[in-house]
Formats: structure tokens, sequence, C-alpha cells
């Protein structure tokens, strides 16, 4: 999951499909992701794994890593 979402970010958000993202390495907070790549960010995870993340949801205090996403998508999926 870490690693779909992760080359995920870097072909399709960053657009350098050779660009690598660590899991713990900071995703808003350093600007990283901008607010409108959150909202294709989410709707990847929908389609992808089946979680429904929520527009409030899309900020640097619920998820800022790969790790924190990955937490809250299975968090969704195991309810």
């Amino acid at each position: 999951m870490q690693d779909q979402i992760a080359t995920y970010i870097s072909a399709e958000l960053l657009k350098d499909p050779t660009r690598k993202i660590a899991f713990d390495e900071a995703l808003i907070s350093s600007g990283l992701v901008d607010s409108f790549s959150l909202v294709d960010l989410a709707l990847f995870i929908e389609e992808t794994f089946g979680a429904r993340i929520d527009d409030t949801e899309l900020t640097v205090d619920v998820f800022d890593t790969i790790e924190e996403l990955v937490a809250l998508i299975s968090a969704r999926i195991a309810a």
C-alpha cells in the first residue's frame, strides 16, 4: 500500500516517476503536495483501496506522511 501511494504521488502528482518518497516524508507541511493534488490523492485512494477520505480530512493534522495515510486507510478498511 505504501509503495502504491508513493508511486502515485511521484508519477501522477509530481510528474517525476524517478522521485523516491520516503514513507515518513512530510507531504503537506513541506509543500510537496499542494491542496489541489490532495483531492486527486483522495480520489486515487478511494478508487484503489475503497477507503473514503472526507475532504475535511485532507489536512496536515490528519495525515502528513504516507505512513499516516496508510494508517487512516487501514482503519477505514477494517471498520
